[in-house]
């Protein structure tokens, strides 16, 4: 593996990973942006096993653990069902909201059962119930907004802020699709939802209309 961790390094910027050091707490950089590790993870995954990508994912810094889980889904098309299977076996290991929001649509997506993402929008694990409601955004691609006003509704009384902007960004993307049926959930619901929730639920809608629904919280 030293191998891959000498690209981190060579491409390390220790002013930027200082910076996100202090965003994202208790967690060590190399300070590489996304695409840096998106092409070393292309650069490497044909080549590298599930138990390698799981040594990355475990023990590795944060771009590392990124990178493990762009390598799970470059192997995607290849074998679906041990992707799906290890992502499931390894959601401790995704435990920050870039790295749920740049894995779950892609890997969870697809493959999850509607049982499956209603069983982890109840978990006590707050990077499985962000995972739930964000892999829903595939569906919402599809057409399928079903299990996003399901989980919507599971995480109305979430207490974690990084909940109610997740489930607020896929309201909103339902509505892009469908504005009718963004307002039909606002309609029963709306006046219950936490105020970040709803502000990112509304806020492709004009002025006056967003003030309708945050006058009901």
């Amino acid at each position: 593996m030293s191998y891959i961790r000498n690209e981190f390094k060579k491409l390390a910027d220790p002013a930027r990973a200082k910076v996100l050091a202090k965003y994202f707490r208790e967690d060590r950089f190399y300070g590489l942006t996304v695409s840096q590790t998106r092409v070393i993870a292309r650069k490497y995954a044909p080549e590298m096993s599930f138990a390698r990508i799981k040594y990355l994912l475990q023990i590795g810094k944060h771009e590392e653990r990124l990178c493990a889980l762009f390598m799970l889904i470059e192997k995607l098309e290849k074998d679906p069902k041990k992707v799906f299977d290890f992502y499931l076996a390894s959601t401790k290991h995704v435990n920050n909201w870039d790295l749920v929001d740049s894995s779950a649509p892609y890997i969870l997506g697809p493959a999850a059962s509607r049982a499956t993402l209603y069983r982890l929008s109840r978990s006590k694990n707050i990077w499985e119930r962000r995972m739930a409601i964000v892999a829903t955004h595939y569906r919402i691609r599809q057409g399928d907004f079903a299990p996003t006003l399901k989980i919507a509704t599971i995480l109305l009384k979430d207490k974690e802020d990084l909940i109610h902007k997740a489930v607020g960004w896929m309201l909103r993307e339902v509505g892009k699709k469908d504005e009718k049926i963004l307002k039909k959930f606002l309609a029963t619901h709306a006046s219950r939802m936490p105020r970040t929730m709803l502000r990112y639920a509304i806020e492709k809608f004009p002025q006056g209309i967003r003030r309708k629904y945050l006058d009901m919280v």
